[in-house]
C-alpha cells in the first residue's frame, strides 16, 4: 500500500470535488491521508437519491466515524437502534458497530462521513465509559445566543480513537471575527453550513461558503471571520 500523504491545512471547496456516480448515488472524496493524531483520516460526502437501494449493514473493524447530514432525511440504524434524522444531525459511530443508512425523505439525502484511526491504540472501553455510540438529532439540540450570534453544543467527550473530541455549531450574525486568532494542540475542521467566511491559517487567508470546509492542523495559528453582514454558520470539530 502506498504511503498516505500528510493532510495540509487549508480549504476544500464543494464545487471542486470530483463526483463519482453510480445507480442512485453520488460520491465526493474530500480528503484522505494522515494528521498529527491520526494514522488514517478520510472525509467524503455521499448523496443517495430517493428510492435508491440501501447498502447492506456493515461495521468498521478499526475505524471510528462521525456522520453529518447535509440535506434530506436519513434513517440511521446502529445495532438494534434506528433514528430518523434531518439536516445538521450527527452520529458518532465507534468501531465494530453494525450500521446502515436509508433515505426516507422526499428528495436526495446528502451526508458527510469522517473516518479515522488514531496513532495510539483504539480504546473501546474508554468509548463505552464515555457513552459509546451517539445519535444527535439537530431538532433536539439547544441554541444558545451570544454577543456575536450563538451556538449549539453537540458533544465534548472521549471516544475510542480520541482522548477528547468536541463538536459544536457557531453562528455569527454580523460581519466580523468569531474570536481573536489562536492556536491549540487539537486539529480542527470547520464545515460551512451557510453564509460566507474567511479563515487565516499561519498568515495565509482562505475563503469558503456553504458545503466547503477548512482543516487546521495542531498548533497552527488561525482565526475565522464572517465576511458578509448576514448570518454565517459552521460546524467546528476538533480532537486530540
Amino acid at each position: 500500500m502506498a504511503q498516505l500523504p500528510f493532510i495540509s491545512s487549508g480549504v476544500y471547496h464543494w464545487k471542486d470535488l470530483v463526483v463519482k456516480r453510480s445507480e442512485g448515488r453520488e460520491g465526493r472524496r474530500i480528503m484522505e491521508g494522515t494528521s498529527p493524531q491520526f494514522s488514517y483520516l478520510e472525509m467524503h460526502a455521499t448523496t443517495q437519491e430517493k428510492g435508491a437501494i440501501s447498502k447492506p449493514p456493515h461495521a468498521q473493524k478499526d475505524l471510528e466515524e462521525v456522520l453529518i447530514v447535509k440535506e434530506g432525511t436519513m434513517k440511521f440504524t446502529m445495532g438494534k437502534e434506528s433514528r430518523v434524522m434531518g439536516k445538521n444531525s450527527v452520529v458518532l459511530i465507534p468501531p465494530q458497530e453494525m450500521q446502515s443508512i436509508e433515505n426516507v425523505g422526499d428528495g436526495p439525502l446528502t451526508y458527510y462521513v469522517m473516518e479515522f484511526r488514531s496513532i495510539k491504540p483504539m480504546d473501546l472501553e474508554r468509548s463505552a465509559k464515555a457513552g459509546g455510540a451517539l445519535f444527535l438529532n439537530a431538532d433536539s439540540l439547544l441554541y444558545k445566543p451570544s454577543g456575536r450570534g450563538g451556538g449549539i453544543a453537540y458533544f465534548n467527550r472521549a471516544t475510542a480513537m480520541c482522548e477528547n473530541f468536541e463538536m459544536h455549531i457557531t453562528q455569527l450574525d454580523h460581519k466580523g471575527p468569531s474570536h481573536a486568532p489562536h492556536a491549540h494542540i487539537e486539529t480542527e475542521v470547520m464545515l460551512m453550513i451557510e453564509g460566507e467566511s474567511e479563515v487565516t491559517i499561519n498568515n495565509k487567508t482562505y475563503k469558503a461558503s456553504a458545503g466547503d470546509l477548512y482543516i487546521i492542523n495542531s498548533n497552527e495559528m488561525h482565526g475565522i471571520s464572517n465576511i458578509q453582514d448576514a448570518a454565517c454558520k459552521y460546524f467546528a470539530f476538533k480532537w486530540r
